[in-house]
């Protein structure tokens, strides 16, 4: 009988021992992704949204009209921008990206971007936000292409509904500013709230030189993480 019973007990023991790992098994754990979106909109409630497109010959890399060295990387003038914003603000950063590369070449460029202009072209964005509702502030740039908005730009607040967010542009120029490219981004985006006198345009001669006026212009924004 004692046998029998430690036997029993033994068998018994083995099948608790079982159940609880299965118990463990099958409890789901909370996914990875969940934690970092979690971060992600601890981090800041703001967005730096950016198109550019540096060029890679027709053009002096110093006197150029697109692109800086940065520590030995070229970069687009208003990517440049961008990830100065991107640091300071401790923002997240995402590039507008074209199915279609643009030419490199300089006048190539200018060509492509005066025949999207005339033919009122929309070039398909491939790129894609995520999780947009976790932002309150939108940072958005782009060159001046022809005193207008590049076309890519059109394309893309044609797909993306930027209502009761706040939007602050900057641009890169060669010489005509923001042109009336915050009146366009105002009537594509009708239901944000664009700050025509927030905005910040620098000339594509001063990029290399203008982080410090980036951080002076940003310390004057009544920017909030809450």
């Amino acid at each position: 009988m004692k046998k029998l019973t430690v036997s029993t007990l033994l068998i018994l023991v083995t099948l608790v021992i079982s159940g609880c790992k299965s118990d463990q098994a099958s409890t789901p754990r909370e996914p990875l992704e969940s934690t970092v979106s979690q971060n992600e909109r601890s981090k800041s409630n703001s967005l730096v949204v950016y198109f550019t497109v540096p060029e890679a010959s027709g053009t002096d890399t110093v006197a150029g009209a697109s692109r800086v060295v940065n520590d030995g990387e070229v970069l687009g003038n208003t990517q440049q921008i961008a990830q100065w914003i991107s640091e300071a603000t401790n923002s997240d950063i995402f590039e507008v990206i074209t199915e279609e590369a643009y030419p490199a070449d300089h006048d190539e460029l200018v060509d492509q971007a005066e025949d999207e202009l005339e033919n009122n072209v929309r070039p398909t964005v491939s790129s894609q936000i995520e999780n947009l509702s976790n932002y309150d502030t939108i940072f958005i740039g782009y060159p001046i292409w022809w005193s207008d908005l590049p076309k890519p730009m059109y394309s893309f607040f044609d797909e993306v509904d930027f209502s009761g967010k706040k939007i602050i542009p900057f641009s890169t120029h060669g010489g005509s500013g923001f042109s009336r490219t915050i009146t366009t981004i105002t009537d594509l985006e009708p239901d944000a709230q664009v700050k025509l006198n927030e905005g910040l345009t620098i000339s594509r001669n001063d990029i290399a030189d203008s982080q410090e006026t980036v951080i002076d212009w940003l310390n004057s924004l009544e920017l909030s993480n809450e």
